[in-house]
């Protein structure tokens, strides 16, 4: 088996083998294995001091921060609070100094009593219970032998645990689904005892032992369910429940929460009374030894359980799960469902996987599940900025100014006195009226995203804030002070004799290698530079609207109609995140030329595709000339494209459109989720053989769509790469709405291989830099 090995995060130890009720749905005692009989009722000294010392080599080994045990049973708390004791002093001793030990128990709670949970606070043991709803749900199955039941002791202890004193150790109530209980009254009998979290588990089931189905249904489990879901929505959402959390999770393209679901490979390991080291405890549903390693803490390390097949197999992801789950689109989010439910005799139980390499039990329960939620959750979590260009932009607004935080509060007080002084004045600013607006105006240039990024990868790499960030910084506020015209004084300082105030324009100071400090302020509606201890006389001012001159560069401004009013920045230092490289500076004559030819591409995107012209005119801010190619997106923030020289308006109007929607993609995927980005799925487009990543399909079917709604020429294969999206397993619910989106930009073109009606845009021509349809467009 390939893939590397994963290392054990949570340990599950045994520490009594019995228990005090009789519960008919039991794994441990009333399903295929009965090697309960055989271990010793309590964990030994020994098991104990060779188990601690186990975690810790495992821990060293891997570098773990943390550790999770969960004390486990039949019932834990009939080993004592003696024996509890060991084994939390035990454990603590073992790990102190090499990696945090979180503490769980798992209980039926009829035990539990001051005596424990002072136990449990003293080493910070929090407490999961059992519960599977309001009495007649709970009686069911969680009775004593003599069938008395067991209800009213388990809420005398949750009452206990919520005490003030012991309320932090309340980990959750664990409840097991029964359909034959009525989902409403269970959901408010657990809501009712506001529990931090609820975890509903569905009964330990196999294909040869299949779950119970009253009315013979088979999605019977997900109807209950999803009835719970409509309750646990209609009344607010009062507490956490992690087989909801984790559906909506891997929906939007997060991770799973759960063992029963997803593809998470598997941290988990089980430790019996003896010893003994097991896989995962539910397997005891399978067959008899279907946990078994042939490993225990005496004799083996845990390195050399996490290398046993039966453990491999749960670690591969999607590799993991058998032919029918890996085609499904479902699959993330279900993950085949918890593996001992995929059981089914007649392979070789002892071939890795050989008895597991089928769909859940639950298949078709899973599936209604997750198809469920997301018809109900799809309109109300769908993200803003997947509706309007405006909740677009607001969404990278909130993004640069929560990455700036990010990166202020990283650096501590050791940005350095430039920094430091430069975060007061922003605040003076945005104190100020009009100045909250010109400084969202100086961040959202796209090149801001440039600097802070570089800054946050120094941050995390432990290294010193670079000098550029602190000085752009600065000059961000200058520019924004300047802007809102307070007369307010910014440091700043400049480099190679240039200070540049994004947006605005370069300040010469000085020639290359020169540098310096200064300070900016507005002046006569313009700005004034001047430098400490420079002669009266010195100063550089700089009215508004100020030609270009010896001292002075401004950032130009297209007006020209109709195209939008953009800048033309070839200036920023940070302006160099393009495949082609930045132009310099360009001269008048030359600036003049490719603002006629913006202009001309951009009338013939107004006449074609209005609607794309219009998107782009509210979202596009800043071109940036390059010096080759036609148009293209960078890496940074939304609303800069580059443009080289085109040959002609026509190619340069295509490319516009191309490297528009290659922008727009890039930006929605950097504020929602529209795919997973785990797994190995690989997918061959409709346009060619080779077989590519999601986010490439993805890509290149975005970038087809919008130019075919200039040239239907560009939309063979579209619609089935459409479909082929829609269907797959990375997809997130924001990523259908857009496909959604597509289908409708599409849906008024007809005959997609029609012959283009103008040959210069033809994807079969040759124009420089615009992609044709044989043509990969990378995205990733």
């Amino acid at each position: 088996m390939t893939g590397p090995l994963v290392p054990f995060r949570e340990f599950v130890l045994k520490v009594h083998s019995r228990c005090d009720l009789a519960c008919d749905h039991c794994y441990v005692y009333e399903h295929a294995d009965q090697s309960w009989l055989t271990r010793p009722k309590v964990i030994s000294d020994e098991a104990i001091s060779r188990t601690a010392r186990r975690l810790a080599e495992h821990a060293t080994t891997h570098a773990l921060p943390s550790v999770t045990v969960i004390l486990h049973g039949g019932e834990p708390l009939l080993a004592g609070p003696a024996r509890l004791r060991r084994v939390c002093e035990e454990l603590g001793s073992a790990l102190n100094g090499i990696a945090e030990l979180d503490l769980r128990i798992h209980t039926n709670g009829v035990q539990l009593s001051p005596r424990y949970l002072d136990l449990f606070d003293e080493f910070h043991v929090r407490v999961g219970i059992s519960l599977d709803g309001d009495r007649a749900a709970n009686d069911r199955h969680r009775r004593y032998a003599d069938g008395r039941s067991s209800h009213p002791l388990v809420l005398r202890a949750i009452d206990l645990l919520h005490q003030e004193r012991y309320r932090h150790l309340d980990l959750g109530l664990l409840c097991t689904v029964d359909v034959r209980n009525d989902p409403v009254a269970v959901h408010d009998a657990l809501a009712g005892l506001e529990p931090p979290l609820v975890d509903f588990l569905l009964p330990h089931a196999t294909w040869d032992d299949p779950p119970h189905r009253p009315d013979g249904s088979p999605t019977a489990y997900a109807d209950w369910l999803l009835t719970v879901f409509d309750r646990w929505t209609e009344r607010g959402r009062p507490m956490p429940v992690r087989m909801f959390s984790s559906v909506l999770s891997t929906l939007s393209g997060g991770p799973s929460l759960t063992e029963s679901l997803g593809l998470a490979p598997t941290d988990l390991v089980v430790i019996e009374t003896d010893g003994t080291l097991e896989q995962v405890d539910s397997l005891k549903s399978a067959y008899e030894g279907a946990a078994a390693t042939g490993f225990d803490v005496f004799r083996n390390t845990l390195d050399e359980v996490a290398a046993h097949p039966g453990v491999r197999v749960r670690q591969l992801g999607l590799a993991g799960v058998g032919d029918t789950c890996r085609r499904c689109p479902l699959v993330r989010s279900c993950g085949g469902g918890l593996y001992t439910h995929r059981y089914r005799s007649g392979g070789p139980p002892s071939h890795p996987g050989g008895g597991f390499d089928n769909p859940s039990v639950y298949c078709a329960d899973l599936a209604a599940l997750i198809r469920g939620i997301e018809d109900r959750t799809a309109a109300a979590t769908e993200s803003p900025a997947l509706r309007s260009p405006d909740a677009l932009l607001a969404a990278h607004q909130d993004l640069t100014r929560t990455l700036l935080a990010v990166l202020h509060d990283t650096l501590d007080g050791h940005g350095g006195e430039l920094w430091d002084s430069s975060w007061r004045l922003a605040a003076a600013v945005e104190a100020e009226t009009g100045g909250a607006d010109a400084l969202d105006a100086v961040l959202a240039h796209p090149y801001t995203r440039t600097w802070l990024l570089d800054a946050l990868a120094d941050a995390d790499a432990g290294r010193p804030l670079a000098e550029p960030a602190a000085e752009r910084f600065a000059a961000t506020v200058a520019a924004a002070a300047v802007r809102a015209r307070l007369d307010l004084p910014v440091p700043v300082a400049y480099r190679d004799g240039s200070l540049h105030l994004p947006t605005l324009g370069t300040v010469v100071l000085g020639g290359p290698g020169d540098r310096g400090r200064a300070v900016v302020r507005p002046a006569d509606g313009g700005l004034l530079v001047r430098e400490p201890g420079a002669a009266p006389g010195t100063e550089v001012r700089v009215a508004h609207d100020e030609p270009e001159g010896p001292r002075w560069l401004p950032v130009r401004v297209l007006r020209r109609a109709p195209a939008p009013v953009l800048l033309l920045d070839d200036l920023d230092p940070f302006r160099d995140r393009f495949d082609a490289p930045a132009a310099d500076r360009l001269g008048a004559e030359e600036a003049d030329a490719r603002a006629r030819r913006f202009a001309e591409a951009w009338s013939l995107l107004a006449d074609a595709v209005p609607g794309q012209a219009a998107e782009a005119a509210r979202t596009l801010t800043t071109l940036t000339p390059l010096s080759a190619g036609a148009a293209a997106p960078g890496r940074h923030g939304p609303g800069a494209l580059g443009v080289g020289p085109a040959a002609d308006a026509r190619g340069l109007a295509l490319g516009l459109l191309g490297a528009f929607r290659r922008a727009k993609l890039r930006a929605l995927g950097e504020v929602t989720d529209l795919y997973a980005l785990d797994g190995t799925w690989e997918h061959r487009t409709p346009w060619g053989s080779e077989r590519v990543t999601f986010s490439r399909l993805l890509a290149e079917t975005y970038e087809r769509a919008g130019l075919g709604l200039y040239d239907p020429g560009f939309l063979a294969g579209v619609p089935e790469a459409l479909d082929m999206i829609e269907n797959a397993a990375e997809v997130t619910v924001d990523g259908k709405q857009l496909v959604a989106a597509v289908r409708k930009e599409i849906s008024g073109i007809r005959n997609p291989a029609a012959t283009p009606r103008d040959k210069s845009l033809s994807p079969a021509g040759h124009t420089p830099g615009i992609p044709a349809s044989g043509r990969k467009v990378m995205f990733e």
